[in-house]
This record gives C-alpha cells, sequence and structure tokens, in this order.
C-alpha cells in the first residue's frame, strides 16, 4: 500500500504534579503503511536518588505531591475495560495517543473543565472518527474514553452542541463583543477571559484553540483579525494558537488521506473475498452436476 506522508508535531510541555512532562510522539495510522506520526519521548524529574546499602543498584524515587491522581496507564486501562471491542488500527493508534495527552492535561494542577475545551476534543474526536464503521460503536468508544478520564461524557456533548448552536447565531462583529452582552455561552466565556487573565485555573491546549476554531468557522468569521479580537477578549496568547491550529489542519490532511487509502484497501479486500466466494459457488456447482451426471449415467 502506498506511505501517507508524515507530519511531525511540536513538542509540548505540560506541569504535572512536580514532574516535567515533554512529549511530541511517534505513532503511525495503520498496521500496513506509515500514516500521521508524532515523535514521543517522555521524561521526568526525578529527585531522591540514593544507594542501597545492601546492594550496589541506585534507588530512584519520582517525588509527587499527587500521588494520589492515576497514572496514565491507569486510564488507559479504564478505558480498555469500559470498552474490550477491538478497534481498527487507523483510528486506535491516534485514540491512545490522544487519551494519553489528554490525561496529562486533565490532571494539571491548574486544569479546570470549560465547554470550549469540551467543543475543540468533540470536533477533533468526530472528525477522527468519521467513517466508523459502526455508529452505535463510535459513541460508545467516546464514553469509554471520557469516562476514563473521570469526566461526563454527556456533558461534553451538551456543552459543545450549546455552543455549536450559539456560534451559528452570531456574526463576527458579535462573536468578541461578547464580554459586553449577557447570556450563557457570554458568561462561561467571561469566566474563561477571567481565568485566563488571572492564570489561575486555566490550562490552555490544543483542544482549547481547536474549539475557538470551531466557534469562527461556523460564525463564518474566517477574517484573521476576528480570531486575533478574539484572543484578545480571552486573554488568550494568538500565536499559541495560530500554531496550534495549523497542526491541526495539517493533521486532519494526513488523517484524510490514511482514510482514503484503508477505504482503498478495504475494498480491495471485500473484492477479492466476493470473487473467492464466487469462485467457490460455481465450482460446487460444477461438482453437483457433475455428480447428477454420474448418478444418471450408473
Amino acid at each position: 500500500m502506498a506511505a501517507v506522508t508524515s507530519v511531525s508535531l511540536s513538542a509540548i510541555c505540560w506541569t504535572y504534579g512536580e514532574r516535567k512532562v515533554n512529549t511530541s510522539s511517534a505513532i503511525y495510522l495503520g498496521s500496513n503503511f506509515d500514516g500521521v506520526r508524532f515523535r514521543s519521548s517522555i521524561s521526568c524529574n526525578c529527585v531522591g536518588v540514593r544507594a542501597s546499602s545492601s546492594s550496589s543498584r541506585l534507588v530512584v524515587r519520582c517525588m509527587s505531591t499527587a500521588s494520589d491522581l492515576p497514572t496514565v496507564s491507569e486510564t488507559k486501562f479504564k478505558f480498555l475495560r469500559a470498552y474490550k471491542r477491538p478497534i481498527p488500527s487507523v483510528y486506535n493508534t491516534v485514540l491512545q495517543e490522544l487519551i494519553v495527552q489528554q490525561h496529562l492535561m486533565r490532571y494539571k494542577r491548574s486544569y479546570r473543565y470549560d465547554p470550549v475545551f469540551a467543543l475543540g476534543f468533540v470536533t477533533v474526536y468526530d472528525q477522527l472518527m468519521e467513517g466508523y464503521p459502526s455508529d452505535e460503536d463510535r459513541d460508545a468508544i467516546f464514553q469509554a474514553y471520557i469516562k476514563a478520564l473521570n469526566e461526563e461524557p454527556e456533558q461534553y456533548r451538551i456543552d459543545a452542541q450549546k455552543l455549536e448552536e450559539w456560534a451559528q447565531s452570531q456574526t463576527a462583529s458579535s462573536l468578541v463583543e461578547f464580554p459586553s452582552r449577557e447570556g450563557e455561552v457570554e458568561g462561561i466565556l467571561k469566566d474563561i477571559a477571567e481565568r485566563a487573565r488571572s492564570k489561575e485555573s486555566f490550562s490552555y491546549s490544543r483542544f482549547f484553540a481547536v474549539g475557538l476554531f470551531r466557534l469562527l468557522e461556523l460564525a463564518n468569521a474566517t477574517e484573521p483579525t476576528v480570531l486575533e479580537k478574539l484572543c484578545a477578549a480571552l486573554n488568550i496568547n494568538k500565536r499559541s494558537v495560530d500554531r496550534d491550529l495549523d497542526v491541526y489542519r495539517n493533521l486532519l490532511s494526513k488523517l484524510v488521506q490514511a482514510k482514503e487509502l484503508l477505504k482503498e484497501y478495504v475494498d480491495r479486500e471485500k473484492k477479492k473475498r466476493e470473487e473467492r466466494a464466487e469462485s467457490q459457488a460455481a465450482n460446487e456447482a460444477i461438482k453437483k452436476c457433475l455428480g447428477e451426471y454420474q448418478y444418471v449415467k450408473n
């Protein structure tokens, strides 16, 4: 199968408890061809290194004030336990990487759920899982994924829909004028702006950037100046948003290519199976005719 050009994401750095985690990854979409690739390395600052008195081994302790938080492995295990059916590799590889990244976001000390983040994740998930063989399974995977992070999948969907409906009724000017207006979504955006200004209980992420992009898209506010004004109103660094949206657009392009190749592969395999079935049916028909001929002859 033809290879899909890889896309390299910039390293993402999170602070998790007392550990600094640097991540960029190396994953592939599909098992039979090169797909979207993230380069990965994970490191943490460890303290408490000592030598054992009874042996030459070194004992290394990673100190954390958040020792009661679940590990990445525990989050992934919860997901796999909740959804036990096999997931095609073109989807599963990216899902596994996303759940690792979102775990690190979720358990940052500054993390606080907000609907724009939810809208961004729902947008990424729906585009990633577009074309999945079963709508029922796609929803079950979403449920298992969000619950593995100890959050509510229904809240993600409800808030994402609420923001989408609001954005569809906005214009480029009204979208950025939310601070001077009253309403439920306006209140949500004001709360985000306040938290972002104080840098408390707010953690910017790529999902948040995608959520902003989705609001602009639905409001048909495509001018670059609108994004600049919206970022300013929300006290968000526009340069970070621009960078993350470039990565997001590039990733979507590679996902489309990967899915097209997968569809071609599935179609070819289906055609081969049908041809084999037709050939087998023809052989069985010939054998049956020969058997009847022998019976009549005798």
